[in-house]
């Protein structure tokens, strides 16, 4: 019997990504989705941040992922751009049944530009997939995150359709080398 050698494990790197978004666009069971492999029908309202954590396996790292799930945008001016502070990327939530979370997607888009600085990684969750025959988001209301250079992806926390998708491609590109991005 040949002894064997243990595998070299792939370095691990801590990256901060933050959940941004309206009230009850499914932040939290984003999260929960992708983390647990979890779904509520329940609705929980998120007071301050709540921070939840995912090894993420990728071709030569791991990257520990540390979620910050910051409550809705109301509270957004006053308290949560401190919470910014560190964050590698965000993802923007937006819930595709009600169309004026995108509007507030653009108003949380600017803040978090203006305090991460332009270029910091993100994407565009399109949230609540599963409930298409409600889908108020159509195609020409996404061409502005198009020429941001954004990643978009629909999402449903209630299936899981494309959380894990999205959330391993903003770990995969907030360990990278930065391009800069418009924002």
């Amino acid at each position: 019997m040949i002894p064997s050698t243990p595998t070299p494990r792939a370095p691990e790197v801590q990256k901060k990504l933050c959940m941004l978004g309206s009230f009850a666009v499914g932040k939290t069971s984003l999260v929960a989705r992708f983390v647990h492999s979890m779904f509520s029908e329940r609705y929980h309202t998120t007071v301050g941040v709540r921070i939840d954590k995912k090894l993420v396996e990728l071709p030569g790292r791991r990257v520990k992922l540390m979620l910050w799930d910051l409550q809705g945008e109301d509270v957004f001016r006053r308290v949560q751009t401190t919470y910014l502070r560190g964050a590698a990327g965000y993802v923007l939530v937006v819930d595709g049944t009600r169309r004026d979370t995108l509007a507030i997607a653009a108003s949380l888009h600017e803040r978090a530009v203006m305090a991460l600085g332009p270029g910091t990684p993100f994407t565009l969750a399109l949230n609540k997939a599963d409930l298409d025959e409600h889908w108020q988001i159509d195609e020409p209301a996404l061409d502005p995150w198009r020429a941001r250079a954004a990643v978009i992806t629909r999402t449903s926390a209630k299936t899981g359709a494309g959380v894990e998708e999205m959330l391993r491609e903003l770990a995969r590109r907030v360990t990278e080398p930065r391009a800069r991005a418009r924002p």
